[in-house]
Formats: C-alpha cells, structure tokens, sequence
C-alpha cells in the first residue's frame, strides 16, 4: 500500500466530528491500538492497513461508528510503558497489542480491558494466556510461529550456501524469552549442521556495525535474522551491511527480501493483523477474550531475491526455487 493510501485510509475521515458520521443513533465504539514500531515505518503502515481493512470488512469504519486511538512506540521500553499507560487511560473498549513487548506492557496495566495480540510469540510460556484453548483473563490473539520455525532458518542458510560455517544471529537486545527461544532452537540446528553461532544484539546502529564486520572477517559466514522489532528499526543498515560484506542471510521477514535481503521465511504478518480485525469485532459485539482460542498462522511463505543471489556469486538451488512462494528477479 502506497503511504499516501495508508494515511488516508486511517486519518481521512478526521475533518468533520464522529457524530456527524455516525449513522443516527448508532453509537461510536472506541478501540485503541499499540504499536512497538515507528508510525513511518513501512511495514507497520501495511500491517495496520489490514487490520483497518479487516475491520471495513466486518462493518467498522474508522471515523465512522469506530474511533481508534494510536500510539507508536519505536525501540523504547519507556516510551512503550508510558504510552501503554496513556492508552489504557483512554478506556477503550479493546486494544490490538502488535508484539510480545506490547502485550506484556499492556498486561502489567491493566487487566480489564480487552487486548488482541496480533503477533505473539509462545504466549503460553510468556504467562500472556494460560492456554491456547482457553485464554483465560483479558488476552487472547494470534501467535507468530513455533519455536521449531526459528531451526528452519538455519536449515535454509545451510541450503543456499553450504559452506556457511559461522553464523551471526541478530536478535532483541536484552535477550527477552522470545529472543532465547528462538536462539535455542536455532542453536541446536547448527550443533547438528556443524555452524558455530554468534549473537549480535540489535542496540545501535555503531553497534550493529562492528559486531555484523567482526563475523565477517570469518570465512564462510553468514547471518540469521530473527523476529523482533529491532530489527525492523535497522532493516535498511542490516541490509546495507549483508551486501557489503556479502554474507547470506536468511529473515524472518519478507520485507527485507522486498528491500534487497537474500532469503525469507515466515508467516504473513499483515494477514494476522487482518484476521486479529475479527477478534476485535467479535469483543466489541460482547464475546470475551478469555472464551476465543489463540490461534497459529494459517500461511508461511519462502520468498527468494535472485538478483540479491546473484550479486553475492550464490547459485539458488532449482530444489528451493521450486518450494518459493515468491521469486524476486
């Protein structure tokens, strides 16, 4: 979705008062939105844009019989307290939680006021629900991936280039339970695959730097790039520095390979945020979050850049092209 699209489909409706929107006598309900990403950055536009589109589908309308109040809390846990803080003060009827960070944030505010997660990791072991069966509390949502999907990126490194030998893995700083998760599982993949592991912790951009160089002065190196906000906070330097340095490099996220990365593979991310549009619905119209199961993703998709294979002299497997969902060329 173009920005311009984006900024029009959330605040275009904003000139004139709800009432006069409002069809009469319809009351206007009040969702809130919590986001542990930057508002311009490009990934998180196109996620909310299929949530807002989820909720057009259902019958909401932003400006309409739905008011939304955001906040955008990029890389900062302080920022993301104070206005989880401020959001809850609100009272909305539900707010959409975008991350783990979020949710948990959320949690430690309130625990009345509905929360959808659109992208939890293990939410079970996290303490946000107490099964995916039965949430429990005022949680519930739609998890990320497994754990097992985090080995897959190794599995897949190994693939495309088989003499990888040392790989960087760039994680959240702070190693949150997420982040350890996914460093286990991948580790224990490399152990059986021969690859020695280090972890890079995505904190500043000098620091980033340093640590993505001192891997590659190794031969046969390369890097994984794990779930996390981070990471889309530094997504242009990690790219910048993978062609550098030319080391094969396997995301979480499609929107790296879109912008230049190597490999992908992972959920549809905006399809989640799309599908936690009918959650949100289902709350407002009186269901209870502690009653509506958390669900996995319905769609993992591999997405491959040749031309990104090409500058780095890497010859892509016709075995992998075959399981593509989406070439670059």
């Amino acid at each position: 979705m173009r920005r311009r699209d984006f900024i029009t489909l959330l605040g275009g409706a904003a000139a004139w008062p709800l009432a006069a929107r409002a069809q009469q006598g319809e009351r206007v309900r009040h969702i809130g939105v919590l986001m542990n990403t930057g508002a311009d950055e490009p990934e998180s536009q196109a996620r909310l844009a299929a949530f807002m589109q989820g909720l057009q589908e259902v019958g909401w309308t932003a400006g309409g019989n739905l008011r939304i109040d955001y906040r955008w809390s990029p890389g900062d846990l302080a920022r993301l307290r104070k206005d989880a803080a401020e959001l809850v003060a609100l009272r909305p009827e539900v707010i959409l939680a975008g991350v783990g960070a979020t949710t948990s944030t959320l949690q430690q505010v309130t625990r009345t006021i509905p929360i959808v997660m659109a992208q939890s990791i293990d939410p079970v072991g996290n303490g946000f629900v107490d099964s995916l069966a039965r949430p429990g509390g005022n949680t519930t949502g739609f998890t990320q991936f497994e754990y097992s999907l985090t080995g897959k990126w190794m599995e897949l490194l190994k693939e495309v280039a088989p003499g990888t030998a040392r790989v960087g893995v760039l994680r959240e700083p702070g190693t949150p339970s997420g982040a350890v998760g996914q460093w286990t599982m991948i580790q224990a993949v490399a152990q059986s695959l021969g690859a020695e592991l280090k972890p890079i912790e995505l904190r500043d951009a000098n620091e980033i730097e340093r640590a993505v160089t001192a891997v590659a002065r190794s031969s046969n190196a390369g890097l994984i790039v794990v779930v996390s906000a981070a990471s889309l906070t530094h997504r242009e330097l990690i790219i910048a520095l993978a062609a550098r340095h030319r080391l094969p490099t396997v995301y979480a996220y499609r929107v790296f390979v879109t912008h230049g990365g190597l490999i992908s593979y992972g959920p549809d991310i905006a399809s989640q945020h799309r599908r936690a549009a009918s959650y949100v619905d289902r709350i407002l119209k009186g269901e209870k979050p502690a009653d509506l199961p958390v669900q996995a993703p319905t769609k993992y998709e591999l997405v491959i850049n040749l031309k990104t294979a090409k500058a780095l002299g890497i010859t892509v497997p016709p075995t992998l092209l075959a399981r593509a969902d989406e070439v670059i060329e």
